[in-house]
C-alpha cells in the first residue's frame, strides 16, 4: 500500500485525544499509596532578618510528620543552581529554605510534611517567626545608588553583573549623524502563568536505593543531575518523569527549592511526598520575565539610514539567580541590531539585585526585549524624519543577497529575506489602503493606529561552544520493533509543543511507514537517552534532527539488509511503496516486513552486521538558526474609555521548512496572544515594601479569547543550512513580533495628540488619562465632529 508523505501536511496532533479527554499523565494525576504532602511557610516580608523561628507548635499537631527549617538541613543539601553567564557574575547562595534572612516576599522559610495537604497548611499557622523588617529594594535604578540598602552583605552594592559590547567606531558614527533619536523604554516585569502550576512528587525505594521524581520540568535530565548534586547521591539512582506538562513558557526550565525538598523529604521519611503549587505561589515564587529599562540612541542620516546604535540596559533580576537569569539579557545584547545594517553598535548592561522574585526565561527570553527596543526606536526615528515606518525598515534591511551575514555582535545569520516577509505582511494587511482609511477616520474623530514590527530571533539553542556547560545538543533513539512498528525515544521533553506529532511525521517519512505506526516517548530519564530539554525554540531544529539522523541510519541499515537478501549492490536499490526493489528490475523486491524479520532473526544478515534496528543519535548544531518575520497591527481606541481594540492583525513568519503547518499556526497564535497580553494588560506590580500587588488572576490581567482578533497568519519559507531538515523554530516568534507591533499601533493612534512613546502595559486608564490631558475642551477636530453630530439631533453645544 502506498504510504503518504507526512512532512508539510496538517496532520492532527497525536497528543490531543488524551489531553482533551482528561487522560493525560500530569504530576498531580499520580496518586501513590501512603503519600505525604508538603506545605511551605513563606516570608510575608520582602527583606527581613529572621530573629527567631519556633516550629514546635507545628510539630505537635496530629498528622504532621516532619517540620524542617533552613538551619536543620544546612550541610545536608547543596544550594540551588545558577549558570555563570557573565565573567564577573556574583552568585549568592540560594538555600532551599532561608537561613537567617529573607530577600523576597514568598521565600520559603519552613517546610511541613503531613498526612494530607490540609493538615500541612493548618500547621503553617502554628509556626512562629520573629522577623526584623529591613528596607526593601524594589526599583533597580535606585538599587544602584550609593545610599541604597545592600541585599547581599558579601558585596558592597547591588550589582550582580555587567556586560559591555562595542562593535565599530560608535562615536564616529554618531558624529556623522544628521539626526540622533533617543528613547527610554520600560519592558515591564511579567509572569508566565502556565495553565498547570508547578508540582513535584517523589518516592524513594530504599531496597533498590532508587529515587523516582515526578516533576513539571522542561529539563528532566538537567533536573536529575541537579537533584543528584543537591542531595549528594549518584544520578543513576534517580529517575525523573515529566510525562505531560501543562505549559511552561520557560518558567519550568529552572531548578526550584521544592524540586530538592520533596525528594529529600521522601528519602528522609521513607514514603512518597507530593507538593502542588497554588496559583498564588505560582505568581509569587515561580520565575518572572522581562523587567528591563532600556536607554536607546540611534544615529541616522537625513534619509533614514542607520549609522549607529547605542543601548544601555538596567535589568532587574530579583533577589537570587535562577539557572537562566543572567543569560537572558545577553541575548538582548546580541540581538538588538535586529534585521538591520549599521556601521557601529554599543551595548552596556547592568544586572541588579532587588527584593523580588528572580527573573529568567519567559517565552522569547531576551529576544522580545531586543526586538521591542529596536522596533520602537525605528518608529520613533520614522516619525522624527517624516518617513513611513515601512519605508525606513526597507531602507535598512540586511539585503537577501548578503547572507550568510555577520552581524555587529558577531552572529552569523545563515539565511533571510526580510523585505519579502514585510512586503507579504503589508500586502495581506492592505497597508496603503489602511493608511488612506486611517486619514479618513481621523477626520471623523476616530483614534486609529497602524503598527509594524519586523524581527529576527536566535533559536535552536544551540552550538556547544555557546554553552558554559552541558552542551546544546539533543538526542533521539529510533527503534523499529520486531512487529515493524516504530518507537522514537526523545531526549527533548515537550510541554505543549506537539513533539509526539512532528517527530512521528519526520520518522514516518524517512522510514516510509504509516504515521500511526510511530509512537514517540519522552520525559522519562530511565527510558530515553540523555537530553538537554525543550526551550529556546529548539525542539524540532535540534531534537527533530536527532530523530531524523537516527531514522536515516536505520533506513540505511535496512537497505543493506534488503540488498543482501536480494543479492544486489545497495547502490542499485530503491524504496518504493513499502518495498525495497532493484532499480533495473522492479519485480526483484523484498518488503519492509521481510527486512525487519531478517534484522531480528539474524540468520541472513550481511557479514559483520549486528542484529536489531535500534539507533541513538546526538545532534550538535554548529550554529544557531535565525527565524524572522513581519507583523502588522491595526487598533482603534475608544475615546470614552481608553480601551484599545485590535481590529486587524497580520503575521508573516519564516521558520524555515515547515513540518506541520497547522501546528506552526497554532504556535504563532499562542505567541501573538502573549505578546498582546504584555503590550496591553500584563504587569507584575510591587509596592514600595516589595509586596506583589498582582499576585492573583483577579489582579494580574491576561487576555481572554474574546479580547483577541482573528489573526491572519501566513509565512515565507527560507530553509536553513544549519540542519538537514531546514527547520528553524517557531515557538516564540509570535510573542517576539507582537508586542512592538501593538505598541507601535497605539502610539501611532495617539500621534495626533502629541504622544511619541508609552510604556507598557497600555491599559485603558493610562490611555484615557492621556486623551483627557491632550484633548482640549474646544477646537479639536474630535470635538468639532461630535458637535456636528449632536447638532443633527437638535441639541445645542456651546
Amino acid at each position: 500500500m502506498p504510504v503518504a508523505r507526512y512532512t508539510g501536511r496538517k496532520v492532527l496532533r497525536k497528543e490531543d485525544p488524551r489531553l482533551l479527554t482528561g487522560k493525560g499523565q500530569f504530576v498531580d494525576d499520580a496518586h501513590l499509596p501512603n503519600t505525604a504532602h508538603l506545605a511551605l511557610l513563606r516570608s510575608p516580608y520582602a527583606h527581613a532578618i529572621i530573629r527567631k523561628l519556633d516550629v514546635s507548635g507545628a510539630r505537635s499537631l496530629d498528622g504532621v510528620l516532619d517540620v524542617l527549617t533552613g538551619p536543620d538541613i544546612r550541610g545536608q543539601v547543596e544550594t540551588i543552581p545558577s549558570a555563570a553567564a557573565l565573567p564577573d557574575l556574583r552568585i549568592p547562595d540560594h538555600h532551599m529554605l532561608a537561613i537567617d534572612r529573607v530577600r523576597y516576599s514568598g521565600e520559603p522559610v519552613a517546610a511541613v510534611v503531613a498526612e494530607n495537604p490540609y493538615i500541612a497548611r493548618d500547621a503553617l499557622d502554628r509556626i512562629e517567626v520573629d522577623y526584623v523588617p529591613l528596607p526593601a529594594v524594589v526599583d533597580p535604578e535606585k538599587a544602584l545608588e550609593k545610599s541604597s540598602p545592600v541585599i547581599h552583605d558579601q558585596w558592597k552594592d547591588n550589582v550582580a553583573g555587567t556586560m559591555q559590547l562595542v562593535s565599530g567606531d560608535i562615536e564616529a558614527a554618531f558624529r556623522k549623524a544628521d539626526r540622533i533619536v533617543k528613547v527610554r523604554l520600560v519592558n515591564q516585569r511579567v509572569i508566565p502563568v502556565p495553565m498547570e502550576p508547578r508540582a513535584v512528587q517523589a518516592s524513594y525505594q530504599p531496597g533498590e536505593k532508587m529515587l523516582t521524581v515526578w516533576s513539571t520540568t522542561q529539563i528532566p535530565h538537567t533536573l536529575r543531575s541537579e537533584i543528584a548534586r543537591l542531595l549528594k547521591i549518584p544520578d543513576n539512582r534517580i529517575r525523573v518523569l515529566a510525562i505531560d506538562v501543562g505549559g511552561g513558557f520557560g518558567s519550568k526550565a529552572n531548578v526550584y527549592p521544592e524540586e530538592g525538598l520533596v525528594p529529600y523529604l521522601s528519602m528522609r521519611l521513607g514514603r512518597p511526598v507530593k507538593w502542588v503549587e497554588t496559583r498564588r505561589e505560582n505568581m509569587l515564587c515561580t520565575i518572572h520575565g522581562r523587567d528591563q529599562i532600556n536607554y536607546i540612541e540611534m544615529a541616522l542620516t537625513k534619509d533614514g539610514r542607520i549609522l549607529g546604535l547605542k543601548v544601555r540596559v538596567v535589568v532587574d533580576i530579583g533577589a537570587y539567580l535562577a539557572m537562566l537569569t543572567a543569560l537572558i539579557p545577553t541575548l538582548t545584547a546580541i540581538m538588538s541590531p535586529g534585521c538591520y545594517r549599521m556601521l557601529a553598535y554599543s551595548f552596556e548592561m547592568t544586572e541588579v539585585f532587588t527584593n523580588k522574585m528572580a527573573t529568567a526565561a519567559y517565552r522569547g527570553a531576551g529576544r522580545p526585549e531586543a526586538t521591542y527596543l529596536i522596533e520602537r526606536i525605528m518608529d520613533v526615528a520614522a516619525a522624527e524624519l517624516g518617513i513611513d515606518p515601512a519605508e525606513i525598515r526597507t531602507r535598512n534591511f540586511i539585503p537577501s543577497s548578503s547572507f550568510p551575514y555577520t552581524t555587529r555582535t558577531g552572529l552569523v545569520y545563515d539565511s533571510g529575506n526580510y523585505q519579502k516577509a514585510l512586503k507579504k505582511a503589508l500586502d495581506l494587511a492592505g497597508y496603503k489602503q489602511l493608511r488612506k482609511k486611517q486619514a479618513q477616520m481621523r477626520k471623523q474623530g476616530k483614534v486609529v493606529g497602524i503598527g509594524l514590527s519586523t524581527y529576527v530571533e536566535i533559536c535552536a539553542m544551540g552550538p556547544a561552544r555557546a554553552f558554559a556547560a552541558g552542551g546544546g545538543w539533543e538526542s533521539a533513539t529510533v527503534r523499529v520493533e520486531p512487529s515493524g512498528k516504530v518507537t522514537v525515544l526523545s531526549g527533548a521533553s515537550p510541554h505543549g509543543q506537539g513533539e509526539e506529532t512532528t517527530f512521528a511525521q519526520i520518522t514516518a517519512d524517512e522510514l516510509s511507514v504509516p504515521f500511526d505506526d510511530v509512537v514517540v516517548i519522552h520525559g522519562d530519564t530511565v527510558a530515553v537517552p540523555h537530553g538537554i530539554g525543550t526551550f529556546g525554540s529548539r525542539t524540532t531544529a535540534v531534537g527533530g534532527t536527532a530523530v531524523y539522523m537516527s531514522a536515516q541510519k536505520i533506513k540505511n541499515k535496512m537497505i543493506e539488509i534488503g540488498a543482501h537478501l536480494l543479492d544486489i549492490n545497495p547502490k542499485n536499490v530503491v524504496w518504493r511503496d513499502g518495498k525495497l526493489a532493484s532499480k533495473t528490475n522492479p519485480k526483484k523486491a523484498t518488503t519492509y516486513q521481510e527486512i525487519v524479520r531478517a534484522a531480528y532473526s539474524a540468520k541472513n544478515l550481511p557479514p559483520g552486521m549486528e542484529p536489531g534496528l535500534d539507533v541513538t543519535s546526538y545532534f550538535s548544531p554548529q550554529n544557531f538558526t535565525f527565524p524572522f518575520g513581519a507583523h502588522v497591527c491595526v487598533v482603534e481606541i475608544d475615546t470614552e474609555t481608553g480601551e484599545v481594540k485590535i481590529v486587524k492583525y497580520v503575521a508573516v513568519d519564516d521558520c524555515g521548512k515547515v513540518i506541520n503547518p497547522m501546528m506552526v499556526e497554532g504556535q504563532v497564535h499562542g505567541g501573538i496572544a502573549q505578546g498582546i497580553g504584555q503590550a496591553l494588560y500584563e504587569e507584575a506590580v510591587y509596592d514600595e515594601g516589595g509586596q506583589l500587588l498582582t499576585g492573583e488572576l483577579m489582579d494580574y490581567v491576561i487576555p481572554k479569547a474574546s479580547q483577541l482578533p482573528v489573526f491572519t497568519c501566513d509565512r515565507t519559507e527560507t530553509p536553513t543550512s544549519v540542519n538537514p531538515l531546514g527547520v528553524k523554530g517557531v515557538g516564540e516568534a509570535g510573542t517576539i513580533g507582537a508586542t512592538p507591533a501593538v505598541v507601535n499601533a497605539v502610539v501611532d493612534a495617539l500621534a495626533p495628540y502629541g504622544v511619541t512613546n508609552l510604556d507598557m502595559p497600555l491599559k485603558p486608564e493610562k490611555i484615557w488619562r492621556i486623551l483627557r490631558e491632550k484633548t482640549s475642551h474646544r477646537g479639536t477636530e474630535t470635538q468639532k465632529y461630535r458637535n456636528k453630530e449632536i447638532a443633527k439631533l437638535g441639541v445645542f453645544v456651546a
